[in-house]
């Protein structure tokens, strides 16, 4: 990128722009904020620079991935084999037709996974492909807006509310500009930007304020920003390309099916050494060797299950299939089963276990509360209140609440707006529950807009805490008198206020007045509510222009409003679900303390005296005393996704299988380190969704658990057609080995076991791959990932199978022998 040490050009990104003034800025990348980049700049600039995307990991190609489905050793097994049945069959004239079936086979085997891996890759593709984003900047002294992809360094961009950041770059103008970074930092909390602040070199990411980063979003406020970085040169793109070179390791399935293959093999190969070399010394000579050979054709293949590696993958697309329609995507088609092992799921709170919306569930006045009904930010629902003498609605108890419901509306800045006939905000979230609930007494923005103009305000910082507007009161009048409307911290609010509403009279604001509104206050927040002060005053002139602030003074006290992000109602039951399969939910947000537990107590996943550990507490402990901790910890709050990755790490060296949920870029490291990474499908990052095993469609809670029942029926299924086709593979061994013995010739050439494999097993076996899940497959404990294919019984039931098989066949070829007096044609 460009050195802001000169105005030449490199390819090198710059770390250091938070350092520089806006004039700075301007000078080094030769842009001007009023007429932007030339055509001829933007041209060049995209020819060095490129395109503003973000490179992906080196994909497999189509070969590739058709390569990979014929490295399992079990087909190159076959394979072999095919290979040496058809020189035999050459040298004696005859048509290949056992290597032809066998080639059939491992070719429909080999397709069937590659098309199940490429329809996973794209999905995620489709995943990517739904938000292409525009951009309006200023070139060449016209506004413009264009692809983010189009955009170079130096380009003069526009941000407002709603915009998804595609570059990085150096404010050179702020108003009231909130920036969520969560996808970046981890912060939950929206970021107050600021042009001027002055920065050193190694200010930490979260406080470059006067920077905006690729990946992030406006929450509110206006602002004009240089781009400096585009596409892998940006913050976004740097730690992108780190995550890309993580290895992965393979899965528990993939281990066990790896674990079968060299046993089935390294038997077979033993048996057929055994048939060639006691064959050769039986008879002294190798001008048996051909027949010697094709009964170790049929001992190779009959101890090879040539249906397996399709019935696996046939089990794994049905239980990919079966995800996608309750909303999880699976990305590694291995990771189907590897679900069924998880013992911990390790989740965010915000979306996952709660609906990501703000919703009031409490009005506080002086002397009076109000209990909130309705979900989400539909204007719908009722006030009711509960402690007043009355037992009434709020039809007749408005006029109480008017005077904060109107703070609500004009003290405000986002939009509550309904996008096919389903309410969306636009703007901070705790805004939009404000408007929501005074919509649901008819109070909204517009028309309180209208009656009560805004002439002036003090915009929102987190030193003041707190937001003022100055409304007209009757803007129809002459020297019309104004009126302020506050809300934000109550603390400090409070302290500005002489006096309080109570009922429709100003009382004069005393001592003990001022100790039961802190107690009021402290309820509130007990509860695990988010708590606004509201006050006002009335004013006989506007302020001069940039004292506005002076007036928020002697103001006189409204009351409180308490909201939750609340939970989502499915979620109890999945919490439930889990407990009772033995997985045990583990809640880790970058929230506040007390209102994770109040959730999490909420959902069943803590108790009243769980352990909590804030990420203050967490960076104390060395990652033995973690170790020994996270046993008993439920809820982690105020944690970056630093802290992800040794939770992650300490709940692994503790013998967990861990499933854990993220979606911003620095969320990656853990989701690669834990067993099951998944992803948000909605709120996440691209690189978050490259690092995963597993995509939430509906970035809910409650779809892990679903998962994760899938995942247990696809193992328990896989187990189930193991048994069947290996037992039937050990008894044609055991026939085939018995036959020279009784004195019978090859009784199955390879090309009767590859029928009977595929007719007797592999249809069979396939309808067990599709069975359902048995009723009490989440009320026992999750599968040992690091148990054998064979553990819990299942190899020696195979053997007893196998020997019942084997016995019942070699009876029946006596007796047919023995009935037609002949010898069994080969």
């Amino acid at each position: 990128m460009v050195s802001p040490d000169s105005s030449s050009s490199t390819l090198e990104p710059i770390k250091t722009w938070h350092t520089l003034d806006a004039e700075k800025v301007l000078k080094v990348l030769d842009s001007n904020p009023e007429t932007g980049l030339t055509a001829e700049q933007v041209t060049q600039r995209q020819q060095q620079y490129g395109l503003n995307e973000l490179k992906e990991a080196p994909g497999r190609s189509t070969l590739e991935i058709l390569w990979d489905q014929f490295t399992n050793i079990m087909l190159v097994m076959l394979i072999a084999v095919a290979i040496v049945s058809a020189v035999i069959d050459f040298r004696k004239g005859n048509f290949p037709k056992d290597a032809v079936a066998i080639f059939s086979i491992v070719i429909l085997n080999g397709m069937l996974g590659y098309f199940q891996e490429s329809r996973a890759e794209q999905a995620l593709a489709a995943l990517k492909r739904m938000s292409s984003p525009r951009v309006r900047v200023v070139r060449e002294g016209k506004m413009q807006e264009l692809a983010a992809k189009e955009l170079v360094p130096g380009d003069i961009m526009f941000l407002e509310a709603g915009v998804q950041i595609p570059t990085d770059g150096r404010l050179v103008e702020a108003q009231n500009l909130q920036v969520r970074e969560a996808a970046l930092t981890g912060e939950a909390e929206a970021v107050i930007k600021k042009p001027s602040v002055e920065l050193t070199e190694d200010a930490p990411l979260g406080d470059r304020l006067n920077m905006v980063f690729m990946g992030t979003e406006v929450i509110q406020g206006r602002g004009q920003v240089i781009v400096t970085n585009t596409g892998m040169t940006t913050e976004l793109g740097r730690i992108a390309e780190m995550i890309q070179g993580v290895e992965t390791e393979p899965t528990p399935l993939q281990q066990r099916m790896t674990q079968l293959g060299n046993v089935l093999v390294s038997g077979s190969l033993a048996l057929v050494a055994l048939i060639v070399v006691g064959g050769v010394i039986r008879t002294g000579s190798f001008q048996s060797l051909e027949d010697l050979l094709e009964v170790s054709l049929s001992m190779a293949v009959a101890v090879v299950p040539e249906g397996l590696p399709a019935v696996v993958t046939v089990t794994l697309a049905i239980g990919t299939q079966r995800m996608v329609k309750r909303h999880a995507l699976i990305r590694k088609l291995p990771a189907v089963e590897t679900l069924g092992s998880v013992t911990t799921i390790c989740s965010d709170k915000t979306g996952t276990l709660t609906q990501n919306k703000m919703v009031v569930q409490s009005i506080q006045t002086f002397d009076q509360v109000f209990q909130v009904t309705g979900e989400g930010y539909d204007p719908v629902g009722e006030l009711l209140p509960i402690t007043s003498e009355q037992n009434n609605t709020i039809s007749s108890d408005y006029k109480i609440l008017e005077p904060i419901l109107t703070a609500c509306v004009l003290c405000n800045d986002a939009q509550l707006q309904q996008d096919d006939h389903k309410w969306i905000i636009l703007g901070d979230p705790t805004e939009g529950a404000l408007l929501s609930l005074a919509g649901k007494v008819g109070l909204f923005r517009d028309i309180q807009n209208h009656k009560k103009p805004r002439v002036a305000e003090i915009p929102f910082s987190s030193e003041r805490k707190r937001m003022s507007v100055i409304c007209q009161q009757l803007p129809d009048q002459e020297n019309p008198e104004c009126v302020m409307f506050t809300k934000g911290s109550p603390e400090l609010i409070l302290a500005q206020c002489t006096s309080v509403l109570v009922g429709n009279q100003n009382v004069l604001l005393a001592e003990a007045d001022r100790q039961l509104i802190l107690e009021q206050n402290n309820q509130m927040a007990g509860k695990g509510l988010r708590v606004l002060g509201f006050a006002t005053r009335s004013l006989t002139i506007l302020p001069p222009e940039g004292e506005e602030e002076g007036s928020e003074q002697e103001l006189v006290w409204l009351g409180l409003v308490g909201m939750l992000d609340a939970p989502r109602p499915e979620v109890r039951e999945a919490v439930k679900l889990c407990r009772e399969a033995g997985i045990r939910p583990v809640m880790i947000t970058g929230d506040h303390q007390l209102t994770a537990k109040v959730i999490a107590q909420d959902l069943g996943i803590a108790e009243l005296d769980s352990v909590s550990l804030t990420g203050q507490e967490l960076q104390k402990l060395t990652q033995t005393e973690l170790e020994q901790k996270v046993e008993e910890v439920s809820v982690y709050a105020r944690v970056s996704p630093e802290h992800k990755l040794r939770i992650v790490q300490a709940l692994q060296k503790n013998g967990e299988f861990v499933a854990m949920t993220g979606d911003g870029v620095n969320d990656a490291p853990a989701l690669k380190q834990a067993d099951i990474g998944i992803a948000m499908g909605i709120t996440g990052t691209d690189v978050s969704k490259e690092a995963s095993d597993m995509i939430l469609l509906d970035d809910n809670f409650a779809t892990i658990v679903a998962a994760t029942e899938e995942g247990r029926v696809v193992y328990s299924n896989i187990r189930r057609f193991i048994k069947y086709i290996l037992g039937s593979n050990i008894g044609e061994v055991l026939v085939i080995a018995a036959s020279p013995l009784l004195g019978g010739g090859v009784p199955l050439i390879p090309l009767q076991i590859l029928w009977m494999n595929l007719v007797t097993d592999g249809l069979p076996a396939l309808a067990l791959a599709m069975e359902p899940a048995e009723p009490a497959v989440m009320q026992r404990p999750p599968y040992n990932p690091r148990e054998s294919i064979f553990a819990r019984g299942l190899g020696l039931y195979m053997v007893r199978i196998g020997i019942v098989f084997a016995i019942l066949t070699i009876v029946l070829m006596v007796w047919a022998y023995n009935y037609t007096q002949g010898t069994p044609d080969p």
